[in-house]
């Protein structure tokens, strides 16, 4: 019977219970597609990763939502990153992932851990009728909307984001894959919330690619290229945020809250 490690680590988070759990499953080699979608839906996480080691040291790593693969996500990298460091090779201070956004860098930051991630400025939305759609799906109107594959819904403060009660079935139906909302924060740059219900994701904890488009607009409207945020989710999680040009940086923190062996 095949015998699978896996780890589940709370990423964006400093102590169990908190940010956004993400399932990572070391691999000798790859198993076919629809094993690891079998596996992601079982764990029922909204992301499960999965890698594979390198002869150059590196890793090669895959991303699964309980219903598709996607292309990019932060915090199962950052998960990934906090097995290898700590559990598989503690005595390195940094690994690389390649992917299919390329390579992504995962390194030792203080009590943190940094991803080192493409940037992607997302451009403004001028469709009055799209807006008004967001609005009904998120429950209140945005004062602006932007782009870059996902839709960011741009509200004037924290309490209005903290307040949203999207409608997840207008949320699906809307013109984008998924849906960010944003706001200059309270006690932070800037926080936001996230609504994917095309990945089987009806809220995320804590979104790692979100952050690749939040930061470029935030860097750009406050004009500075360092920033501390919170995803305000019912779990919520902080990141230390960086433009590095056409690089961001993403610090934050990682909580082991299980290990185990699935069985196939």
């Amino acid at each position: 019977m095949p015998a699978i490690p896996i780890y589940q680590v709370d990423a964006f988070a400093e102590s169990v219970f908190a940010g956004n759990p993400a399932a990572v499953c070391p691999l000798d080699a790859w198993l076919d597609d629809a094993t690891l979608q079998r596996v992601a839906a079982e764990n029922n996480l909204s992301e499960t990763a999965f890698f594979v080691a390198r002869d150059d040291g590196a890793y090669d790593l895959r991303w699964f939502t309980p219903t598709v693969e996607v292309p990019l996500c932060g915090h199962a990298t950052l998960a990934s990153g906090h097995v290898v460091l700590n559990h598989l090779d503690p005595d390195r201070d940094a690994v690389t992932f390649h992917s299919q956004s390329g390579p992504l860098a995962v390194r030792r930051d203080g009590t943190r851990l940094s991803l080192d991630f493409p940037a992607y400025p997302p451009a403004r939305v001028e469709d009055e009728g799209l807006l008004e759609r967001v609005a009904g799906a998120l429950g209140a109107r945005p004062t602006s909307l932007m782009r870059h594959e996902m839709l960011i819904a741009v509200y004037d403060d924290e309490a209005t984001v903290a307040g949203l009660r999207p409608d997840i079935a207008a949320v699906a139906a809307a013109d984008a894959d998924s849906i960010a909302a944003t706001a200059p924060g309270d006690a932070v740059d800037f926080v936001s919330r996230f609504f994917a219900p095309h990945y089987g994701i009806p809220e995320d904890p804590v979104t790692g690619a979100l952050h690749t488009r939040l930061v470029p607009y935030w860097a750009a409207r406050l004009g500075k290229d360092d920033l501390t945020a919170r995803q305000i989710s019912a779990r919520g999680g902080a990141l230390w945020c960086r433009l590095a040009g056409e690089r961001v940086r993403l610090a934050g923190h990682a909580a082991d809250y299980m290990t185990g062996t699935i069985r196939l």
